[in-house]
């Protein structure tokens, strides 16, 4: 698909071959919805799309959700001025309606309803990668399945995954067709999905495509104790537990050591956090959110760095000299109905304790 330099990885059982980042499209859908990180120029939108094609990055991942269809419809302008053909991710479950209020369906007809919509502001007649966003309403994960199988049949997308799904998730929608890939957050912060997740994933051969890589620019080495304070009102790291002491000071230690290693290969944090989340062999490529050209090309060494294992390792011991390990191997992204899980950090998704009603999606 492109003249890169770094090797292509295999997505599951498709015939898709990926750079190993991918770039991530919930900021630049721009700040009118909920789960937005504020204000966002469509030009600098388009430009960061343009500079990561050029760099060689094949894959763009959005939603429907993200700015409530504005980001797919950024991505359909930013290719028709583009000699670049990427595959084209996008996701489907999470719908809203003109309030602006969200909701979740897996409903046959939502789905297809979905859908007609993403190809019509991507501009596509077909789509590369279709998910399902959240497996929720659980109880309607079989019918939203064998519904995107069929559209899948119909040539309306080549391949289908899942995102934010936990084995017992993925063994239900396996038993009607197979799954090509599983979109979960992981991050140094955010590892409770190598307990079981990963592990199964591998075993299946279904392809894995993390997103958070940085948790949401906290390990980019950009952010301050100063500039996380004055992030805007309409910013949703505000509910973030990773930005609140006392999970704050830890993280910015963890960010000075980032720092450290990467100086010794002139590489920011950012492309260090990515990199570790990449040594991970049931990784295919990882998610990475940037607003503008400048932020992509800070980021594309991550295309071909690698950690060593020593370096890797000693990361780890970090993260578990101060008392995180626990808790994040043993959280769970979907838990049962009703369950709780104290301090873990998933951004106050709905498998969290339920101080809140409304779920984060993808960052």
């Amino acid at each position: 698909m492109n003249g890169t330099t770094f090797p292509l990885r295999a997505l599951g059982n498709s015939d898709l071959r990926l750079s190993p980042i991918g770039l991530g499209t919930s900021v630049l859908g721009g700040g009118n919805w909920r789960y937005s990180l504020g204000p966002q120029s469509d030009s600098q939108s388009i430009a960061a799309i343009h500079c990561a094609l050029d760099l060689g990055i094949n894959w763009l991942d959005s939603a429907g959700l993200y700015g409530l269809g504005h980001s797919e419809e950024l991505i359909a302008r930013a290719l028709q001025s583009s000699p670049h053909k990427p595959y084209i991710f996008t996701k489907c479950s999470s719908r809203w309606r003109e309030d602006g209020t969200m909701y979740n369906s897996l409903k046959a007809d939502s789905l297809t309803e979905e859908l007609e919509g993403s190809l019509r502001r991507l501009k596509v007649d077909t789509i590369d990668l279709y998910q399902v966003h959240w497996p929720d309403p659980e109880s309607e994960i079989e019918e939203g399945w064998e519904q995107l199988a069929r559209l899948r049949e119909q040539g309306k997308i080549r391949w289908i995954g899942v995102s934010n799904f936990s084995v017992k998730q993925m063994k239900r929608a396996q038993k009607i067709a197979p799954i090509t890939s599983l979109q979960p957050p992981y991050s140094i912060v955010r590892r409770h999905i190598e307990a079981e997740i990963l592990p199964f994933a591998r075993e299946m051969g279904i392809g894995v495509i993390s997103y958070s890589p940085m948790q949401s620019g906290l390990l980019t080495g950009n952010m301050t104790v100063e500039s996380i304070a004055s992030l805007p009102a309409n910013d949703c790291r505000r509910e973030m537990n990773e930005f609140y002491e006392p999970r704050l000071s830890r993280n910015l230690r963890l960010v000075e050591l980032l720092r450290e290693i990467g100086n010794a290969h002139e590489v920011s944090p950012g492309v260090v956090a990515v990199a570790w989340t990449l040594h991970h062999p049931a990784i295919t490529g990882t998610l990475v959110g940037c607003r503008s050209a400048r932020e992509v090309e800070g980021l594309a060494p991550a295309l071909r760095f690698r950690l060593s294992q020593d370096e890797y390792e000693r990361i780890c011991r970090f993260v578990r000299s101060i008392g995180w390990y626990l808790s994040l191997i043993y959280g769970r992204i979907a838990p049962v109905s009703g369950a709780k899980i104290e301090n873990f950090d998933c951004c106050n998704h709905e498998s969290c304790t339920r101080s809140r009603t409304e779920s984060v999606g993808p960052l």
